[in-house]
């Protein structure tokens, strides 16, 4: 293997562009030519792919978002645009590639590698949090953090007010990020995709907070949990109770952004690390993760296919902490 390239696909992460940095400098210590496709899928079928030495990754470890840029693709998802992007590849004698995102493009690369032997291995860049067979994907620790930041400031507005506040953050088919928030900023209450927590409950909890003369209430909402977002959950206790003084905050798309943590930039570090090795070792159709400390392998089927689950102990736990 003598050619190799790296892109970016679907939503963003802080740390994706750490990723890329660790991917090109272990390519070309290996004295292989590492190629950047531009625009993900889109990319590799418009071809949108230039080589890359270790100058052009220089200054970028420090940098929230992607400098391949990224995209979610249709066309992909056809035979014909998959032969496009198989002669964009062949055009750059490419012979392996290393992808960068969450289950979509996993599934993507899984069903090309398939069609045209062509070896992939897939590193966790999604700050859901939701990819089977990791403890962390890279942008979740900077995703919790700059929502913790955020919320820091309501909860002085809110103690200054006496009020309730609900502050709705990313998660549409998985809690993480709203779980570790609300254990991390002191939360009252939280509503989980994974729970069937009801607006009821929620009154319930806060009847019980008067009666211990709490003065005030954050309420952790992730987007896609089963009573609604946080605007539609305010609407719902209104029409129950009108007594609630309370307010709505959506931090929205800042938790995408920004420069990455610590934690990410190493975590992405170690996975470009070893996706290239996986490469060399001749592996395929597998993601590199972390589990207990230590970098494992899971195959793209098991990635897409399984469920990562939330940790119901941590719920436990944020229930009794928060009382």
């Amino acid at each position: 293997m003598k050619n190799i390239a790296v892109f970016t696909s679907g939503g963003d992460a802080p740390g994706m562009n750490a990723a890329v940095r660790a991917v090109v400098r272990t390519g070309i210590y290996h004295k292989k030519n590492v190629f950047g496709i531009y625009y993900g899928y889109e990319g590799m079928i418009d071809g949108k792919v230039e080589k890359l030495n270790k100058k052009d990754v220089a200054n970028i470890i420090h940098r929230g978002g992607t400098i391949l840029k990224t995209s979610r693709s249709d066309r992909f998802r056809t035979p014909e645009g998959r032969a496009m992007a198989y002669k964009v590849l062949q055009k750059h004698k490419i012979e392996g590639i290393v992808a960068i995102g969450g289950d979509g493009t996993f599934t993507g690369a899984s069903v090309f590698s398939e069609e045209y032997n062509i070896p992939f291995i897939g590193i966790p860049g999604t700050i859901d949090n939701d990819i089977y067979g990791t403890d962390y994907t890279i942008g979740f620790d900077t995703a919790i953090n700059t929502a913790i930041e955020a919320i820091d400031k309501i909860r002085d507005t809110a103690d200054s007010h006496n009020r309730l506040f609900f502050i709705e953050v990313m998660g549409r088919h998985a809690g993480d990020i709203a779980l570790h928030t609300s254990i991390g900023s002191g939360a009252s209450f939280t509503f989980l995709p994974e729970t069937d927590t009801t607006v009821e409950d929620l009154i319930k909890y806060l009847e019980n907070a008067k009666k211990r003369q709490k003065l005030f209430n954050l309420v952790i909402v992730a987007e896609g949990n089963k009573s609604g977002n946080a605007m539609k959950i305010r609407k719902k206790l209104k029409k129950i109770n009108e007594k609630y003084d309370s307010r709505v905050m959506i931090i929205g798309h800042i938790q995408r952004g920004g420069s990455p943590s610590t934690h990410d930039r190493v975590l992405a570090s170690r996975f470009g690390f070893a996706a290239v090795n996986a490469l060399i070792e001749g592996k395929s159709n597998i993601a590199v993760g972390l589990i207990n400390g230590q970098i494992v392998d899971t195959s793209f089927n098991d990635a897409v296919t399984k469920t990562k689950g939330i940790d119901l102990e941590m719920i436990k736990m944020a229930e009794i902490i928060s009382l």
